[in-house]
């Protein structure tokens, strides 16, 4: 089995990445947030520096772009491929309104004519690999077996599946019918991503379809990074000292790259938003770190997290935490 590590917005920088793979049972493949095409070619540009060789050593990475035109894409590509990059990913299942607004991300989907178009364009022009990150659809998952079609005109590297319309974000149960239809139909091999939090929906997973060589996991890695070394049976739950030892290269990595307090503390909320599910009291102090002002106050309490409260066996990312 292939695991990969979904991208995550504002999370899963190369800090993140970095520190993960260092620290974890590695995935196989990590992909970066996505590019919106052209690459700044100031080295100072966030999207830049994300992607720079020289940050990203270890890992395998693939970049992921967001648009909707072919020019932006292949130029996009061509950058990429100076970079040493081999495969290049394609952002067809961001829900974001911004993004559906401008028709890209899962918003590409309902105009099926300018999708296919634009892969026409894309793939002809292709120098690397490129693998297809999608939903089922823009507002039913009826219009899925039609992208199918779409997609199979092409020579994909892969297809991801995020079986969810744009309209359920990431609300509801995932769709199986629909990535089922997409095991069968598919011309290219198929990922699937969509609520494998834990070990348990792993192996349900696995067990309902054993063909599969791949699955990529966002969220429930994020809430747990050791959520591989448990799935394949190198650890029965997360180390405190291992999780105190990702938390702290973290945040150090951040401190070299962020500019004052204020945004420092905002990349350490948002990874807690996720990772607090792994503590007991993780209400109390999920809270206490969501209204934290300043870095020494913000010690004060991780300090204590780490001190007093039990990692819960099991434990995965919940919504509505």
């Amino acid at each position: 089995m292939q695991f990969y590590m979904a991208p995550l917005e504002g999370i899963t920088g190369y800090v993140f990445r970095n520190t993960h793979y260092a620290c974890f049972h590695p995935a196989d493949k990590y992909f970066t947030p996505f590019i919106t095409p052209g690459l700044n070619s100031k080295r100072t540009s966030k999207a830049l520096k994300d992607v720079l060789p020289e940050n990203n050593k270890g890992p395998f990475i693939v970049p992921q772009i967001l648009t909707n035109r072919a020019d932006e894409f292949i130029y996009t590509e061509k950058q990429l491929k100076e970079m040493g990059y081999t495969e290049i990913n394609l952002n067809l299942g961001c829900p974001s309104g911004t993004v559906v607004g401008k028709r890209r991300g899962s918003g590409f989907l309902a105009f099926k004519d300018e999708l296919n178009a634009f892969l026409e364009e894309i793939y002809n022009a292709a120098e690397v690999k490129i693998s297809i990150k999608t939903r089922i659809g823009r507002y039913d998952p009826e219009e899925f077996d039609a992208l199918l079609d779409i997609y199979n005109q092409y020579p994909l590297e892969e297809l991801i599946i995020h079986p969810r319309t744009r309209e359920d974000f990431y609300g509801g149960k995932p769709n199986m019918e629909a990535f089922e239809l997409g095991l069968e139909k598919s011309r290219c091999p198929v990922c699937y991503n969509g609520d494998i939090f834990t070990k348990e929906d792993y192996e349900n997973f696995i067990k309902k379809y054993p063909q599969e060589q791949s699955v990529m996991i966002g969220r429930g890695l994020i809430a747990n990074p050791a959520l591989l070394d448990i799935i394949l049976g190198e650890s029965d739950q997360i180390d405190r000292q291992r999780l105190r030892e990702f938390h702290d290269q973290i945040y150090e990595g951040y401190k070299e790259i962020m500019y004052g307090e204020a945004p420092h503390l905002f990349k350490m909320k948002e990874i807690w938003n996720y990772m607090i599910c792994l503590f007991d009291n993780s209400k109390k102090y999920g809270k206490k770190i969501r209204k934290v002002q300043k870095l020494k106050d913000y010690d004060a309490i991780i300090n204590a997290l780490f001190e007093t409260e039990e990692i819960v066996k099991g434990a995965g990312f919940r919504k509505n935490e």
